[in-house]
């Protein structure tokens, strides 16, 4: 895997992975802004027939807030992105942005800091997917 995520396979198909990934993201204080359809998009715009891939844009207002608070510019790294997509062998994986990774491009203290707590966070999702 790369260095700015991570990952799991989810048990499920992919129709009951998305609810599952929106409520365990809910219950760790995770809000989804944006859904973009990349299999749906890339059969509109090139004809092209992908496996269902899914980019939801996960935000924590609190910790967004701070992270806005402490460098305005941010916003350009935020939200944290989590892949739902299913691979080749029909399994469902779910990918994480790795917030330590990213927001480790930010260097401020307490960016930093967020990204450890936000990382934690997006972790204890990736281990309730994991049953």
């Amino acid at each position: 895997m790369n260095a700015y995520v991570f990952s799991v396979t989810s048990t499920n198909d992919f129709e009951t992975t998305v609810p599952l990934v929106i409520e365990a993201l809910k219950a760790e204080g995770f809000g989804v802004l944006t859904t973009i359809d990349v299999a749906a998009t890339l059969k509109a715009k090139l004809e092209l027939d992908t496996p269902p891939y899914l980019i939801l844009g996960a935000c924590n207002p609190s910790f967004s807030h701070q992270a806005l608070m402490a460098d305005p510019d941010i916003g350009a790294l935020l939200p944290c992105n989590v892949v739902v997509r299913v691979e080749p062998d029909h399994g469902v994986r779910v990918v994480f942005m790795d917030p330590v990774a990213v927001l480790g491009l930010v260097a401020n203290e307490t960016v930093t800091k967020l990204g450890l707590a936000l990382r934690q966070k997006l972790e204890r999702v990736a281990e309730a997917l994991r049953g």
